[in-house]
């Protein structure tokens, strides 16, 4: 019998993905092992948030499988992925700047005390002790979780985000461009925070074009190109060769899956 932390937390077998006259996806294999974290990069338009958004339920393959924790699964909302402990910190962040962290947090799951017919009064302390002990958790520092969102700098949104999407027994989370348009200062936290999440325990993959985040916190890398998976390694070696490692496969001078996919191109 197979022990449980020897199964992957992920396997996506032959994902196919087309819109319209695109073939987005040509044949994806992924897998997510249990505290790993894992790199997906790639030139634009090379399926990375296609086959995310198709983790995340928010797309519906047209063929292929996906296995959590051993066990076919459909995805056919995010709903499904969610309660499967998957989610995804969307690079918009899709925060409401007008509510508080604390809102932000519970936003979708608020927490009711008590109904009287069909209105229920939402348990506020409740969910600010939760939010607190939830940003305590993870090392994120907020001065107030009723701090409004639009008043927080552009990493300590992103760290809201993340907060969110981990807050319900999540076991993959998904980050979309993390450290997009953020300072230097801002991108270590975020990255921090990566880490902080793979030292509780949690699963992570990150989309990401910025080649040094990849590599300060990726156990491992996987680049798609034209829709294709092109190079799955273990991130090792210096940064200088790391990055001219991962350019070669991004343009196409080195393609490790090249004869088994040349009928997908």
């Amino acid at each position: 019998m197979v022990e449980a932390e020897k199964i992957p937390i992920v396997e996506m077998h032959n994902i196919k993905k087309n819109f319209g006259g695109l073939q987005a996806l040509k044949g994806v294999d992924l897998v997510l092992h249990h505290n790993e974290v894992l790199g997906l990069v790639g030139d634009n338009a090379a399926g990375k948030s296609t086959l995310m958004k198709i983790l995340s339920g928010a797309y519906i393959p047209d063929e292929g499988e996906i296995l959590i924790e051993g066990k076919k699964v459909h995805l056919t909302s995010s709903w499904d992925a969610r309660q499967l402990g998957i989610e995804m910190v969307y690079q918009d962040l899709a925060l409401a700047n007008n509510l508080d962290v604390v809102a932000n947090v519970f936003m979708g799951r608020e927490v009711v005390s008590f109904r009287l017919g069909p209105l229920g009064v939402m348990d506020e302390h409740y969910m600010e002790r939760e939010t607190e002990r939830l940003l305590d958790r993870l090392k994120i520092d907020i001065s107030s979780v009723r701090l409004k969102v639009d008043s927080l700098s552009g990493g300590q949104r992103q760290a809201v985000a993340i907060a969110r999407a981990t807050a319900f027994n999540t076991k993959v989370t998904i980050m979309d461009e993390p450290t997009a348009a953020l300072s230097v200062a801002a991108i270590e936290k975020v990255l921090d925070l990566v880490r902080e999440l793979k030292a509780q325990g949690n699963s992570i993959i990150i989309i990401s074009h910025r080649l040094e985040d990849i590599y300060q916190v990726s156990d491992r890398m996987m680049v798609l190109r034209h829709g294709r998976k092109v190079c799955d390694t273990p991130v090792t070696g210096d940064i200088d060769s790391f990055r001219e490692h991962v350019v070669a496969y991004i343009v196409g001078a080195r393609d490790d899956f090249a004869e088994e996919g040349s009928d997908q191109s």
